[in-house]
């Protein structure tokens, strides 16, 4: 049972950066304010949870006084709206515009968790909220449409009147995994499905829905290229991560992260779908290569580098030589792997191409930046980017770190 509210106006989605808006209402309980109103808040803010925009560039952190927005290159915080009546576990952004999704800590005694609000920060108020009787999970946006998770169900919403378009049965998914294309041509949601180790992918442009049975075990973390054709999943033993074809649920690679247990916390493909960025409980970013077909040059422009899903729909409908690149790949893969079928399977496997290790004590979410870099943010409030060779592999060089939020954990520079 839902219940939605919606604004006399209809949201704003402007397509120019956000920028801070004037202040609030000073009388109105619920509003924002400025950092100046609390002058210890740095001492008693706590990260509650850390998430990246449509296109890595920015990422947002909810945090137990509100929310802050940062911009990833160059690093820099690009604003923060705090609270008198506690955070938001769930803050998601939609691109750089002013719209956000926001979902209140445990603590907030204003917006409580089973309520996602949808914000304007232009107009410094709530344009939507829908309400529901179970916690939300997890808010994914895209600029026609709005995704709230709940442990045993996702709706999906129309962005410009907040109807309610589309339920969907899922197994139990109290991490809230769902992912969502972003391109214009494609409509793609991906969740887990009813039976454990299944992912069900929504096209619904097509009107059709494949089910994959991707693992023995249970999901743990899954993404989707920004059209929505190919899926990275990992299960909850976070030894293999493996890369589908969206359209007919063919498996196209398979590559190993280790033969021990790890709780995996994302999975990022870079724009142009020629690597693979793995984060888990391990303490290290692993990077692979993937051998899928790449269209087009490289681009620094996450749009520019996404290729036209036609042309790859016609590709991979017709043969699965076409979705697979001639290249062997640059993973390093077991000198026993000649025996494949006779001795166990990690022998054969394709291993990680490169590395960069972290705290293991801390959670991280790794993203692909511009020209070989991978950024990382970690929920005791750090930021690194470090860059690999393409060619050789190997550690990756740390080459910013920033302190954004002091926690109580202290991280170890590498």
């Amino acid at each position: 049972m839902t219940s939605t509210t919606l604004s006399t106006s209809p949201p704003f989605l402007p397509t120019s950066s956000i920028e801070p808006p004037q202040p609030p209402i000073s009388g109105d309980p619920s509003s924002f304010s400025h950092p100046r109103d609390f002058p210890d808040i740095e001492d008693q803010t706590e990260l509650l949870s850390v998430s990246w925009n449509q296109d890595y560039r920015c990422f947002a952190a909810g945090t137990s006084r509100g929310f802050r927005i940062y911009n990833c290159q160059p690093f820099k915080e690009t604003f923060r709206r705090d609270l008198k009546t506690g955070g938001f576990k769930i803050v998601e952004m939609l691109f750089r515009c002013n719209i956000l999704a926001l979902v209140g800590g445990v603590s907030n005694s204003h917006y409580p968790p089973n309520k996602v609000i949808i914000w304007d920060d232009h107009q410094s108020r709530c344009i939507g909220e829908f309400a529901f009787r179970s916690d939300v999970r997890a808010v994914k946006l895209r600029r026609d449409r709005i995704v709230v998770v709940l442990e045993h169900k996702i709706y999906v919403y129309s962005f410009m009147d907040l109807k309610l378009l589309h339920q969907i049965e899922t197994l139990a998914n109290p991490r809230g995994l769902c992912c969502l294309s972003h391109h214009s041509n494609t409509s793609v949601l991906a969740c887990p499905g009813l039976h454990r180790g299944q992912v069900r992918v929504e096209h619904f442009g097509l009107n059709m829905m494949k089910l994959i049975n991707a693992h023995d075990s249970l999901i743990a973390c899954f993404t989707l290229t920004f059209d929505g054709l190919l899926l990275a999943t990992a299960s909850t033993r976070g030894t293999l991560i493996r890369i589908f074809n969206t359209m007919d649920g063919t498996r196209l690679q398979e590559v190993r992260r280790g033969v021990d247990r790890a709780d995996i916390y994302s999975i990022a493909l870079s724009p142009n779908v020629q690597w693979l960025a793995v984060s888990s409980d391990k303490g290290t970013v692993h990077i692979f290569n993937l051998r899928v077909r790449v269209f087009g040059e490289d681009s620094s422009s996450q749009q520019s580098s996404v290729q036209s899903p036609a042309i790859f729909h016609q590709n991979s409908s017709t043969s699965l030589d076409a979705l697979i690149s001639p290249s062997t790949g640059a993973n390093p893969g077991s000198s026993l792997s000649f025996m494949r079928g006779v001795l166990p399977k990690y022998f054969s496997s394709e291993w990680s191409f490169a590395q960069f290790h972290l705290p293991e004590d801390t959670q991280f979410i790794a993203a692909f930046g511009s020209q070989n870099t991978v950024i990382v943010v970690g929920m005791d409030g750090s930021f690194y980017r470090c860059s690999f060779d393409p060619v050789h592999g190997g550690e990756m060089l740390q080459q910013e770190y920033v302190r954004f939020l002091k926690t109580d954990s202290r991280p170890r520079l590498n």
